[in-house]
């Protein structure tokens, strides 16, 4: 068995001379756009979602605003303004499953189909590798649905805004009450929040994918869901089941503070909480996690051999 080199090899041409020095961050760059040519589901799937969210709207906005539907102006353009923060949510909950699945197929797919052979020829270091691959669900997928929701919702301003043109209603009230660029600035900082949060779960998942022979899947999801039914069985507690959903969704409660009812705050970037955020203990551990995940990962894709 060959060992396995950790730097990129140094190429020289037929004189013997030595190109350029390349860019450090040049590699990863080819590196994550290769993974883009090479899994298009990764934006498709969030364009589909999208497409058919625009579709959805556009039948219920007609419906709504229909004479027969009984609604007054103040519910029809509640009805406008809803949408607007589904899709955000939808689009960011399709993105988190796609990062799943796709942490889980990244490292454990490329030995499956023996590419890994040809991928370690190139003068591309595993480090680079795992970094490109990691920064995926970390950085490209949070872009990719700000974008694709913030297009969204400009598109169904404009088309709720035409079919209030139509019927004859005030276009006016739904932009001020809309705030839409409070909730755009909201939308950015909460994928943030979420990226960071779910570090840890995309790095453990890179993690298994680089080291099961098979069903990572399931090498990654049962041995906490085994561990937190031990607890519950033999001491009768929920620790690690709490520590689970916590790493889910306890994004949430640390990032964002939702005013009274009775306060007189406005518009949607009066919930965010940075602050509260950033000297959350449970986001630098999760961090931590994820660097000695990552770590263990790079070790995984430069020892482990092809299925």
């Amino acid at each position: 068995m060959s060992t396995p080199s950790n730097t990129e090899p140094e190429f020289r041409d037929s004189q013997g001379v030595a190109p350029a020095t390349m860019s450090a961050t040049r590699p990863l760059y080819w590196s994550v756009r290769r993974e883009l040519w090479e899994n298009r589901s990764i934006y498709v799937t969030l364009i589909v979602v999208a497409a058919l969210f625009l579709v959805g709207f556009l039948i219920a906005t007609m419906t709504r605003l229909c004479p027969s539907s009984g609604l007054d102006a103040a519910q029809q353009r509640a009805g406008l303004e809803r949408p607007h923060d589904v899709i955000a949510g939808v689009l960011a909950l399709t993105a988190f499953i796609v990062g799943v699945f796709y942490c889980l197929e990244a490292l454990h797919g490329e030995r499956r189909d023996r590419s890994i052979l040809f991928w370690k020829s190139l003068p591309v270091s595993d480090l680079t590798t795992v970094l490109s691959k990691a920064s995926i669900p970390l950085v490209v997928l949070p872009l990719l649905v700000y974008a694709i929701a913030f297009s969204t919702q400009v598109t169904m301003l404009l088309l709720g805004s035409m079919v209030l043109t139509i019927k004859g209603l005030s276009v006016g009230t739904l932009w001020a009450e809309l705030y839409f660029f409070q909730r755009a600035l909201a939308l950015l900082y909460g994928l943030i929040v979420i990226a960071l949060w779910h570090a840890p779960i995309y790095a453990w998942l890179l993690l298994i994918s680089g080291w099961a022979r098979r069903t990572a899947f399931l090498w990654a999801v049962l041995p906490p869901l085994a561990i937190a039914g031990v607890e519950r069985i033999a001491f009768g507690t929920s620790h690690i089941a709490s520590l689970l959903k916590y790493r889910l969704i306890g994004w949430f409660a640390e990032a964002f503070v939702l005013p009274a009812k009775d306060s007189a705050a406005i518009g949607p970037l009066t919930s965010v909480a940075p602050g509260r955020f950033l000297s959350t203990p449970g986001l630098w551990i999760g961090l931590v996690l994820a660097a000695i995940f990552l770590v263990g990962a790079v070790r995984m894709r430069r020892y482990r051999e092809p299925i």
